[in-house]
């Protein structure tokens, strides 16, 4: 007999124990479910999470969505899907439960505290979740709020993971919260080294936590354990007023006595013409009035305060530190270091990221001001229309766009057709106006200033004084992003592109075809060139041709980021003669290193002044005044007979 009782008692020890269910926690804890708090829900929910039941996040997911539900007849936990006749009900296994009307159902409905709490468990599950957009969204809210709790099944879920872009993504969000909560100070230094030269925003947002401190006040030396940051010196690291606000807090010295409270205090206990055993008559200077308010606290009368003598050698008494809320020093240590040394690459990557402004502004400039070169360089007329053209071609490609809606195919139909299109305004103006004016720049600038101004309001009434669209490619959206720190736009990066094409094309133009050689020789001596068989006055009718439809292809590339108005124009012609001025006059050369040095300029003085743009535009214009009178004839200047002109 004992032999069967011996052998049932071994079967039964070696049966497996039935793991507890998501059902089985709901209904063992159903009183803290229906009345969830933050404070007291937690255990209840951790235990749903480690019950490795297969509806446990099933169950938690419809608690978060308030789909969760206890039917009052049995007192069961049940899945809600609620319809207009009441709810459809499934098990906690998914299963369906048949129906039941809102009346028989207590819907479960948590507070924000207790759907936290869900979220940070359900992470377990979703980062192991068939979908990748699951995963990936379980990512980002760890990302978001980074606990201790989620380093755990991360880790465990990088081994399943298959998708290469959530790997990477898993890795290094494990290595930030390492960083951060493991209990290892090995692993945590590990994990800091392994960033190398990677200057992410998380991670300078994983480091500072750590760098985090606190001041304290110590009558001696500070505790041994502490991690000190740093000693404080008052008068240099804290006022006086904060550091004896540190004692106070401390209880290490009484409340600052003020001189109202003093004064209050010694007229409430003014006794037979005396307080505090002083009288009244003697209380006529300060040094008396805080003896006698140090008899009154001896005495009880008042509560202990400090005066200003006794402040200030209680100051004197005591050190001040700011205190690592990291303990161990090796962690702060190597914290430091790494966001030392991001933040010399992060100046190093500022720079090359103004640079990369500056040469976009410069791409601009050159595109705006290559135009005027020609016309103003090459032939010496003052257009001040010049930037009428370049709002004509702008609203070019906005009138292309009405008809061809592929923004790719429309850009590509506009720049030729602005091109055309000013070119024949140019060549238009040249035969009306300009040729009759040669030689007379005072004339010309009046002239063209007039057209200039007769342009714009034909533009307002034609096109209306809001701004139009311009809509760039889906390609050009977005920005190349080299790292967190330097980003350049794809329109920026374009815009440079055809400012190199320009500058290729009027190099090639100029000295390997016929027309440039013409130019050339009608710049250099006009009438040596006429006694060649060279007709001047149509070499300087294509010229300005030329410059003015380029200006318009200028406009469709500047209409792409810029606001498409009757005024986008003027908002360049300053920048254009200044560009050419600078660079010097009738050398494509001199118009790209004047845009390369005005647009520099202008983005040190915005990254100097960033709040003020105004400023950047006067202190540009100062600096040209002044350049121009070291360098008259520009940064490049021209060179042969052309140059006596």
């Amino acid at each position: 007999m004992r032999l069967v009782l011996a052998c049932l008692l071994t079967l039964i020890c070696a049966l497996p124990l039935r793991a507890e269910t998501a059902a089985d926690i709901l209904t063992a804890n159903a009183e803290l479910v229906t009345k969830a708090s933050r404070q007291t829900i937690g255990p209840v929910i951790d235990a749903l999470a480690a019950s490795g039941d297969p509806a446990a996040a099933l169950v938690l997911e419809a608690w978060a969505d308030k789909r969760l539900g206890l039917r009052k007849s049995d007192g069961g936990f049940v899945l809600l899907t609620p319809d207009a006749d009441g709810y459809a009900l499934r098990d906690l296994a998914g299963a369906d439960a048949g129906r039941a009307a809102k009346s028989e159902i207590t819907e479960l409905k948590p507070n924000a505290g207790v759907r936290g709490l869900i979220a940070t468990a359900l992470v377990q599950f979703t980062l192991s979740d068939p979908d990748p957009a699951r995963r990936r969204a379980a990512l980002e809210s760890i990302a978001k709020d980074p606990k201790p709790e989620a380093l755990a099944p991360l880790r465990a879920s990088i081994a399943l993971e298959t998708d290469p872009a959530l790997f990477a993504q898993k890795q290094r969000l494990e290595r930030l919260l390492t960083l951060r909560f493991d209990p290892s100070s090995a692993e945590r230094i590990k994990a800091i080294n392994s960033f190398g030269a990677d200057l992410g925003l998380d991670l300078r947002g994983a480091l500072n936590p750590l760098l985090a401190t606190t001041r304290i006040a110590v009558a001696g030396d500070p505790p041994a354990d502490s991690n000190i940051a740093r000693p404080l010196k008052t008068g240099r690291d804290l006022t006086d007023t904060e550091a004896y606000d540190l004692l106070v807090a401390a209880k290490l010295a009484p409340a600052r006595l003020t001189l109202e409270a003093q004064r209050t205090a010694l007229v409430a206990n003014l006794s037979g013409g005396a307080v505090g055993g002083i009288a009244l008559a003697d209380l006529n200077t300060q040094t008396a009035r805080d003896r006698a308010y140090t008899a009154l606290e001896t005495a009880g009368a008042v509560p202990q305060a400090a005066t200003d003598d006794e402040a200030t050698a209680a100051l004197a008494a005591h050190r001040f530190y700011d205190i690592y809320t990291e303990a161990d020093p090796a962690v702060t240590t190597a914290a430091t270091a790494a966001l030392k040394s991001i933040g010399q690459k992060v100046a190093a990557m500022q720079a090359a990221d103004l640079a990369l402004d500056a040469m976009s502004l410069a791409s601009i400039y050159f595109l705006a001001a290559i135009g005027l070169a020609i016309t103003f360089g090459v032939m010496g007329v003052i257009n001040m229309a010049h930037g009428e053209f370049i709002t004509m071609g702008a609203y070019t490609g906005y009138v292309v766009q009405l008809y061809v809606p592929d923004y790719t195919a429309s850009i590509l139909i506009a720049l030729p057709l602005a091109f055309a299109v000013t070119f024949a305004a140019g060549v238009t103006m040249e035969r009306l106006v300009i040729r009759h004016l040669y030689k007379r720049p005072l004339e010309t600038l009046l002239a063209t200033f007039g057209i200039s101004i007769a342009l714009q309001q034909i533009l307002k009434n034609v096109f209306g004084t809001q701004a139009r669209p311009l809509t760039s490619p889906a390609w050009l959206d977005g920005a190349l992003s080299l790292n967190d720190v330097v980003q350049v736009s794809y329109i920026r990066i374009a815009i440079f592109v055809l400012a190199l094409l320009f500058l290729t094309f009027f190099l090639w133009l100029m000295k390997r075809t016929r027309l440039g050689l013409e130019v050339r020789a009608v710049t250099q001596n006009p009438t040596m060139a006429a006694s060649m068989g060279i007709n001047p006055d149509r070499i300087n009718m294509l010229t300005f041709g030329l410059g003015s439809g380029i200006a318009g292809i200028a406009g469709v590339a500047i209409g792409l980021f810029a606001k498409v108005t009757s005024e986008l124009g003027t908002d360049y012609i300053v920048q254009s003669f200044m560009t050419v001025v600078v660079g010097g006059v009738g050398n494509i050369w001199g118009a790209l290193a004047g845009a390369t040095m005005i647009g520099g300029f202008q983005k040190v003085i915005e990254f100097l002044n960033p709040s003020n743009t105004l400023a950047a535009q006067t202190y540009m214009i100062l600096f040209i005044i002044l350049f121009i009178q070291i360098r008259p004839r520009g940064i490049i200047a021209l060179r042969g007979r052309a140059a006596g002109d």
